[in-house]
């Protein structure tokens, strides 16, 4: 459906918090710090949601999904950071916003109750982003895999799961992110995963199954206690 005039604007202010200043700043990170501590510091987005349901909407998070939260950066401080790793102050500060942007824009969502189209904003994108100039076939494809898979078909899903799920246990889908890329890169370019990162690798898989549980054991608590 096409969004209501009142809608407007919570649709741009979730759409700049998940994607435009979310991916912003997570390209900053990227360029100015090594890709596995922006991940880690990215990794604190679950305990941020939890602070906000807490702070606001006085909906506090089972004790055994925050520890899974904190579990879920050590493992991938485990997997993903080296010694030496450059630590940059620009980096850092916008890794963090960055998670603050994304953390942010999911528990809003999720108390806005949004079910919009993301495309909706599309028209406007369209008329503010630059042309592009002389786009090979290959670069055009590129693209268009970005814009499909990367932007509409996986914000389609991230929206949908928050409608139907809490915003910490989707949050916590985002651990999954760099996780899938250290084993896509174990399939595909022969990348070994081993020792410490082997273990922290581990680590986070059980630390978002464990956040899923704790917040699936709590939501048929609270129902159990509603039912006559």
């Amino acid at each position: 459906r096409f969004p209501q005039r009142g809608e407007w604007v919570k649709l741009i202010v979730t759409g700049m918090l998940n994607i435009g200043a979310f991916q912003a700043l997570l390209f900053i990170a990227a360029y100015r710090l090594p890709g596995g501590l922006a991940a880690v510091i990215g990794a604190i987005q679950p305990l941020l949601v939890m602070l906000l349901a807490w702070c606001v909407d006085r909906q506090r998070s089972p004790w055994l999904a925050v520890f899974s939260a904190i579990a879920g950066i050590l493992g991938m401080a485990m997997l993903l950071l080296s010694p030496g790793s450059v630590l940059d102050a620009l980096g850092i500060g916008a890794a963090f916003l960055g998670a603050l942007s994304m953390a942010l824009g999911t528990w809003l969502s999720r108390r806005w109750a949004l079910s919009l189209p993301i495309v909706a904003l599309a028209p406007l994108a369209l008329l503010i982003d630059p042309p592009l100039h002389q786009v090979t076939a290959l670069q055009v494809a590129g693209y268009l895999w970005l814009c499909v898979a990367g932007a509409m078909l996986a914000y389609g899903l991230w929206f949908r799961g928050i409608g139907r799920l809490s915003p910490v246990a989707v949050s916590a889908m985002s651990l999954l992110s760099p996780v899938t890329a250290v084993v896509l890169g174990w399939i595909f370019l022969g990348q070994k995963i081993q020792g410490m990162a082997l273990v922290g690798l581990i680590v986070v898989l059980a630390s978002v199954l464990s956040i899923q549980r704790a917040l699936a054991r709590q939501a048929a608590g609270a129902k159990t206690k509603k039912a006559p």
